[in-house]
């Protein structure tokens, strides 16, 4: 007598790895349109910070955020925002630099990148059932808060 060998499954259930690939996946992607642009994910990431803020954010406050996001030294988030202000797509408002808000030239540069990685978003979640995506982004979000939590017991 025989016995079936049970079928490998096909999708993976989530876990690590398959995180981490969609996350590369998805960062390649981005990399190459900020390629196209001259700029760096984390200058990317730290530009998102101050172009969402309804007015001019606090330096500290942009280098809180993106540390918290990227997990990378404080140090060098204050290096990405020198760049940024070098490049002038952003500038300091308050006399001792703490204040931060795009410049028309950032403004730009946000909207454009923005407006395509937004149409390749699209593709990429095309006909994803919404359920699907809600799940996914319960799932994940519990995962963030988790993995957090474990940083903060280290």
């Amino acid at each position: 007598m025989t016995t079936a060998t049970p079928a490998t499954p096909t999708t993976p259930t989530v876990n690590g790895r398959v995180i981490a690939l969609a996350h590369y996946a998805g960062r390649a992607v981005l990399e190459r349109v900020l390629t196209r642009t001259g700029n760096t994910f984390n200058q990317s990431v730290t530009l998102r910070v101050v172009a969402i803020a309804d007015a001019p954010i606090a330096r500290d406050k942009v280098a809180a955020d993106v540390t918290g996001s990227l997990k990378i030294e404080e140090s060098a988030v204050h290096t990405t925002i020198d760049e940024l202000v070098a490049a002038k797509l952003v500038e300091e408002v308050q006399p001792d630099g703490s204040g931060l808000r795009l410049t028309p030239v950032g403004r730009d540069l946000y909207e454009r990148v923005t407006a395509e990685t937004n149409q390749i978003s699209a593709r990429i979640y095309a006909d994803i059932p919404t359920e699907d995506l809600a799940t996914a982004g319960r799932v994940l979000t519990l995962v963030n808060e988790r993995a957090n939590a474990e940083l903060a017991r280290m």
